[in-house]
């Protein structure tokens, strides 16, 4: 297209040439923009204005399937995602908000969105010292001043000699820099007691969702009944099914065991990995942990066994840790993948291909908007790892203030640096906060009837079980409505408050639950509790 100068003139659109042809026979004024000096144009040249009463013809055109692009012939496979995180109750809940804003009258004054793990959005307050670091390296004139401690000062000067021109806007290696591949390389070593970790088998990702899909595109493969089957857990995070469906794979169910804390199975493994290699090539296990919607910490023996069954049965398992920071129980330990197959012995370490997967969007740091994380590669084909590195290439690159935050979460303040204490006292206020939020939101919510909540081990999110009446089923039927996505419009649009109903996670037939994230203030939270509690017991007598 050519850029076009303002005039005096009647409404215009731009078109393409061949569009442009399409109207041949009709009265079109042409002005043709070529170094800013106006050109007169012909048939067939790259782009033409045509009068508003021309291009409402093209757009009748239009709308009478002229388009090139359709809803019907589309790409199927992203017509058939969907991400329940951001869908239609989130939708509705942007609407009720700009309703509000225009003075319309609720029964509540503001739209609580408990829907998405954001944690600053939700009030939590950002990392001093990764701000400090961030802020450095973005406007490196701040390194002279005063009023920035000098071991933020130091991480800022190391990774800038690391950049291009020492600057945070040029790109970095498509693996990201070096210099923080080797902090997370080292951050591994200590977080699994020793077990080495190479900065060769490191790549900074913009959060975990970019390895996670980078990863599945080199996995899916075949036709048939040999396209590559995915194995995910049940209630799961809604990128696995989202990424599934973009790519064309199969998606392989294994259930969760609600009545035993969301528990991982290795029966329930097995029968439905043999079930799928009716149709499919089971070739990939997917695990969350902590998990992400349930909030439950794997046990130790349940990743070994995870482990064994992948070993037995030659799949590529991909570990989503990113809430590794976020354990909340007594009785709970987070353990690596990597951990605990390099304890497992040769026979496992040399042989499982592994990829784990962390991001600077959860723990502590709730950091989401930095998209920012990072995947170490186990045991991954060295021609593999060769087209790893050149899908990462077509992208270039992940944001570089991305890796610096992720370097901060790694390379935190050391004891005895200048910012350990603060950096510390706000990590531990956190954390310990989370916590309480974790106790709190369980306990309320097992206060209601109808409802019950598995203990909150970790993660950031309840997800509980909830009574919903034959009659209102019946009515969400009549809407043509999942019975709790009906339970949940009905609370967003009586209460405010916004969660995401559990068929969008996925859950066993006849059971309904929804996610709710453990972010919001303290106080905050009591009242959305409470008004959650209100709403239940309000929904089982109407619909009793």
């Amino acid at each position: 297209m050519y850029a076009l100068g303002a005039a005096a003139r009647p409404a215009v659109v731009v078109v393409s040439g061949r569009s442009a042809r399409r109207l041949a026979g009709m009265r079109l004024s042409w002005r043709f923009g070529d170094r800013g000096a106006g050109l007169a144009g012909a048939w067939g040249s790259a782009a033409g204005l045509i009068t508003e009463g021309a291009a409402s013809l093209l757009r009748d055109n239009c709308r009478n399937g002229d388009r090139v692009l359709t809803i019907a012939n589309m790409n199927p496979q992203v017509r058939a995602t969907e991400y329940a995180v951001r869908g239609p109750i989130v939708i509705k809940a942007g609407e009720i908000e700009k309703e509000l804003q225009q003075g319309a009258q609720k029964p509540f004054t503001e739209i609580i969105r408990a829907n998405i793990g954001d944690a600053h959005a939700m009030g939590q307050q950002p990392i001093t010292f990764l701000r400090q670091v961030a802020a450095l390296c973005t406007y490196p004139e701040l390194l002279e001043s005063q009023h920035f401690p000098a071991d933020a000062k130091e991480r800022a000067h190391r990774i800038l000699l690391y950049c291009g021109g020492q600057s945070l806007g040029s790109y970095s290696a498509s693996q990201g820099l070096d210099c923080i591949r080797q902090d997370v390389a080292k951050y591994i070593e200590t977080r699994d007691g020793g077990v080495p970790a190479e900065s060769d088998n490191i790549y900074i990702t913009t959060g975990a969702s970019d390895g996670i899909t980078t990863i599945m595109k080199l996995l899916v493969a075949g036709e048939g009944r040999m396209r590559t089957g995915v194995m995910i857990p049940i209630p799961q995070y809604p990128l696995y099914s989202a990424v599934i469906s973009e790519l064309g794979a199969v998606q392989i169910n294994y259930y969760l065991d609600e009545e035993n804390g969301w528990a991982l199975d290795k029966n329930e493994l097995k029968r439905n990995l043999n079930a799928a290699r009716e149709y499919c090539n089971p070739k990939v296990l997917c695990v969350i942990n902590p998990g992400n919607p349930t909030g439950q910490v794997q046990s130790r023996k349940g990743i070994e066994d995870v482990i064994r069954f992948a070993y037995e049965e030659k799949l590529f398992v991909l570990a989503d840790e990113v809430y590794q920071e976020n354990v909340y129980s007594e009785d709970c330990k987070f353990y690596s993948f990597k951990k605990v197959l390099y304890e497992m012995g040769p026979e496992y370490f040399n042989t499982v291909e592994l990829v784990s997967f962390h991001s600077t969007s959860k723990g502590y740091t709730g950091e989401c908007g930095f998209r920012g994380g990072y995947m170490e590669v186990i045991n991954m084909d060295p021609e593999v790892k060769a087209q790893l590195e050149k899908l990462l290439s077509v992208r270039l690159c992940s944001p570089v203030p991305g890796q610096v935050a992720m370097d901060v979460v790694v390379n935190p303040p050391k004891p005895g640096e200048e910012s350990y204490k603060l950096f510390t006292l706000e990590k531990m206020k956190v954390l310990h906060d989370l916590a309480e939020k974790a106790k709190l939101t369980e306990d309320v919510l097992n206060t209601i009837p109808g409802m019950h909540c598995n203990p909150l081990q970790g993660a950031l999110y309840a997800f509980p079980r909830i009574f919903i009446p034959s009659k209102a089923i019946k009515e969400a039927e009549t809407r043509g409505m999942i019975p709790d996505m009906f339970y949940c419009m009905k609370l967003l649009e009586e209460t405010g408050i916004c969660v995401i109903p559990g068929s969008g996670f996925g859950q066993k037939e006849g059971t309904y639950h929804f996610r709710m994230t453990i972010l919001l203030p303290v106080e905050k939270l009591k009242v959305l509790l409470q008004n959650v509690k209100n709403f239940h017991i309000k929904f089982l007598r109407k619909y009793a």
